[in-house]
């Protein structure tokens, strides 16, 4: 990700570029060249394209909109090589006029901690306060903001996707069914058809579903919703899954177990999805016909209940007692005991913290309550003793060596 440009520095802080410049011309005069010595200028050069999260603006019906674009590392202009497009709907916290909020949670999260499996331009726009993404005006802004960025960033029409969570995705059924042959493929996560401000479209509760399932038709469509939440009702996701099935559509339901409102972290970080998406293109007319091209797709339905834990397998006092200790970081430093008390196995870290572990295997542990996918992985030297652990999560590594057992409590 590149670091934005000295002009764009400037702009946004006047006043010390104005010294600087005064600075710089300072230092030329001083360091001048050596009499003969000639700079090398290459007329006609532009400098190179910045990458990363792009500050853009669109005007719309006379009114100025400030929004985000994201563009892979590997992007540049001059190629002419068209790119995956993702438009991306954020939530109702995430609404206002900066341009900025929207790429704090959901996929701009997962595209700061994964940049290597979103090979996609990502198109965010902010929606203001107080509308919503299903007012009309709202989705002609997300759909100017595509068409806009499209053009000058070399979007794929055959591979341009949607997504949105909670309130962006009420946005995105609204798109996937008034534009439904735009899309090559649609995820959204913790959301329906059922508007929590407008409570009355229950009353369409037998009808409205399948109007949305009739216009999306064969376009494949990724659900992800928790169990547990309590915003919008997983109910939503599954009115609208069994309608897309009825219809004969392409759709998946995942529902994870235990989460709450916000299971689009969950979503978003699954290696799956990137590479589900990039799996579907548009054919249109004139282009050949390939096994993941084209309206007419054989009809698909996957409902999945995916557990937020594995199931915990039992391991013998004496294995777990082999655990147990004072475990130190890179440089020394105290950072955790392991201990047993009866037959459970608890880390306490150097704040005081304790929390239980379970054994996904003989020597890989995971935190049974809450919502961390973090993993602890014990090494063995070569007599088979625990020579230190491994702090995995979906980020990083860290390992601590183990310095002696300690007593069973």
């Amino acid at each position: 990700m590149r670091h934005p440009s000295l002009a764009a520095r400037a702009h946004r802080f006047p006043g010390v570029f104005r010294h600087f410049a005064v600075a710089a011309s300072v230092a030329v005069c001083l360091i001048a060249p050596a009499a003969g010595s000639r700079a090398v200028v290459h007329p006609g050069t532009e400098p190179a394209q910045e990458t990363g999260f792009l500050n853009r603006r669109i005007e719309l019906h006379g009114a100025e909109y400030r929004f985000q674009v994201y563009l892979p590392e590997e992007w540049r202009r001059d190629d002419h090589r068209l790119w995956p497009i993702i438009l991306a709907l954020h939530g109702r916290g995430e609404r206002g006029s900066e341009g900025m909020w929207q790429t704090q949670i959901g996929l701009p999260q997962q595209v700061r901690d994964h940049p290597d499996r979103w090979p996609f331009v990502i198109v965010m726009p902010q929606c203001p306060q107080p509308d919503y993404w299903t007012d009309p005006r709202m989705m002609e802004l997300a759909l100017a903001a595509l068409d806009q960025e499209s053009e000058e960033f070399h979007g794929d029409p055959d591979r341009t996707y949607l997504t949105g969570l909670s309130l962006g995705g009420y946005g995105a059924w609204e798109l996937a069914k008034s534009q439904p042959h735009r899309w090559a493929a649609i995820a959204i996560a913790a959301s329906g058809v059922f508007w929590s401000y407008a409570p009355e479209r229950w009353d369409e509760a037998d009808t409205l579903p399948a109007e949305y399932a009739q216009a999306v038709g064969h376009t494949p469509v990724w659900l992800f919703h928790g169990t547990e939440d309590n915003v919008v009702k997983p109910r939503e996701s599954e009115l609208m899954f069994d309608a897309l099935k009825t219809e004969g559509g392409n759709v998946r339901l995942w529902l994870y177990q235990g989460l709450h409102h916000d299971c689009w972290t969950r979503a978003y970080n699954e290696p799956e999805l990137p590479r589900w998406l990039l799996s579907h293109r548009l054919s249109r007319p004139g282009q050949a016909e390939s096994a993941n091209a084209g309206a007419e797709r054989p009809p698909f339905a996957e409902r999945l209940v995916i557990p937020l834990h594995p199931a915990a397998i039992k391991l013998p006092n004496s294995v777990l007692d082999s655990f147990a200790g004072e475990y130190r970081g890179a440089h020394g430093e105290p950072e955790v005991t392991i201990y047993r008390q009866a037959d459970q196995l608890y880390l306490k870290n150097r704040r005081g913290e304790t929390d239980q572990l379970a054994a996904e295997s003989p020597t890989v542990f995971f935190y049974p309550f809450g919502n961390r996918l973090t993993r602890i992985i014990f090494e063995h030297d070569a007599h088979g003793q625990v020579k230190a652990a491994i702090l995995h999560d979906d980020r990083h590594e860290e390992r601590w060596e183990r310095l002696g057992p300690a007593p069973v409590r």
